[in-house]
């Protein structure tokens, strides 16, 4: 079973987490589209609320069940950070009568360029896999705080108060979950991006890997109907770290 909420009321907006957090990340922005619309959140299998089994599973499929519960079989719009933008992707390229516009924040998207780090950022990165084979759960979780939070080319702790303890909280219980199956879901997504027709908005932090920021400048130029925008000052999770300037450029879009 999966843990949702929906609040509002009108046209359903579906959002979905990166795999460093859970639906908490869209709190603000679910208050501020909720007026207008009705905002739905879910936690995938192994995030927040929802447990995983160690089963094969489709994301895709997850994400239409989510929409057949509670949007009454309306278009929706999906509103997407990181590897939720994979699936938001996949399901535009699989079922494009059933979404009707894309926001995108620095999307996971299969097929796309290899990652390639700076000198500094790869040994981070070599740390970051030390600090995984050896298990240490709580180095690791400090560690995706600063690359994903803060930006790995910024200080550590450039994010802090309630920001930085709702990252560690909702990356720490994904940690420590049971890992779910492998994934039934294998498009070649990049390939394939010229498919995607509707009205597309991508973001990314002027904060986040080079790689992922070059990676959203191509999904906004390779989308039909794609509108690119570059959020000043944040890494990888701008509506945790400028969670007003997110829900305007949202509220605005939809």
């Amino acid at each position: 079973m999966l843990a949702m909420e929906s609040i509002g009321a009108g046209d359903p907006v579906v959002f979905l987490h990166a795999a460093v957090c859970d639906r908490r990340m869209w709190r603000a922005q679910m208050a501020v589209v909720g007026t207008t619309h009705q905002a739905i959140a879910y936690d995938r299998r192994g995030f927040g609320e929802t447990r995983a089994e160690a089963e094969d599973h489709s994301a895709v499929g997850d994400l239409l069940a989510v929409m057949d519960a509670v949007a009454h079989d309306k278009p929706v719009t999906l509103v997407a950070c990181s590897q939720g933008g994979r699936i938001a992707l996949d399901t535009a390229l699989q079922h494009p009568s059933r979404v009707l516009r894309l926001a995108l924040i620095a999307p996971t998207v299969p097929g796309a360029p290899e990652a390639a780090y700076p000198p500094g950022v790869q040994a981070q990165m070599t740390a970051l896999k030390q600090a995984e084979a050896s298990g240490d759960l709580e180095r690791v979780n400090a560690m995706k705080a600063h690359l994903f939070l803060d930006g790995p080319l910024e200080a550590e702790g450039r994010v802090g108060g309630a920001a930085r303890q709702l990252f560690l909280d909702m990356h720490g219980t994904a940690l420590r979950s049971t890992p779910a199956g492998a994934s039934l879901d294998a498009l070649d997504t990049f390939s394939r991006l010229a498919e995607i027709t509707v009205p597309t908005l991508v973001m990314w932090g002027s904060f986040d890997f080079p790689h992922i920021q070059e990676r959203s400048r191509h999904v906004s130029t390779l989308i039909r109907a794609g509108v690119g925008q570059e959020v000043s000052g944040v890494a990888h999770l701008p509506s945790l770290d400028q969670p007003e300037a997110i829900s305007r450029l949202l509220a605005d879009f939809i």
